[in-house]
């Protein structure tokens, strides 16, 4: 069996290993030793490597990696919720192929292209991994867009949240709101909670 090389990075794809000379059997013989550990299908991350705080949200972007976390996951990752969603939520424009991901669970958002990078940020989910995530603004509108589906409750909270945070900026909220079609919601929610 090859050794692991230390040319790999902590978080690869089998085509990444293909590219630096590794050959499935030997990739998966890794998986077999623990010297690899198999995130999601055809992704893997060193075992040596220094943990990822969010080993399935990394897994989920190297699988889509034009895909953005959003909703419930990007709420939960900015503390803008206690609640902790049972699949990694990510949004794809809307004419894109969606991906079929069976491990970490995925529920996949379609969004309007002409907006699909409005608010685009990103975090850390592993040392010197970036994942895209949308803000924490585009977040709270999009929560009050799916308030329905998602559940008022959490929208509200993240709204409350968001408004209470250092660098809040309540103006951002009514221009994502304004974007996205969500004015009307959005700034009554924003009155409702000025007026507490």
């Amino acid at each position: 069996m090859k050794a692991i090389g230390e040319s790999l990075p902590s978080t690869f794809t089998t085509e990444t290993a293909r590219a630096h000379g590794v050959h499935p059997r030997d990739l998966y013989a890794w998986r077999d030793a623990g010297q690899v550990v198999e995130l999601s299908r055809g992704v893997f991350r060193r075992a040596d490597a220094p943990p990822a705080s969010y080993p399935d949200v990394l897994a989920v972007a190297y699988r889509s990696p034009r895909a953005i976390v959003c909703c419930v996951s990007a709420a939960a990752l900015h503390e803008l919720t206690d609640e902790m969603p049972p699949a990694v939520q990510i949004a794809v424009p809307k004419r894109s192929h969606a991906p079929v991901i069976d491990y970490p669970p995925v529920t996949v958002f379609r969004f309007e292209e002409t907006t699909f990078e409005l608010g685009l940020s990103s975090f850390e989910a592993g040392p010197g991994e970036a994942v895209r995530i949308y803000d924490a603004a585009r977040t709270v509108v999009d929560l009050m867009r799916f308030r329905r589906r998602l559940g008022e409750p959490i929208a509200h909270t993240a709204l409350n949240r968001y408004l209470s945070s250092l660098g809040a900026r309540p103006a951002m909220l009514l221009e994502y709101a304004e974007a996205l079609g969500t004015f009307g919601p959005v700034r009554a929610a924003l009155d409702v909670a000025s007026a507490r």
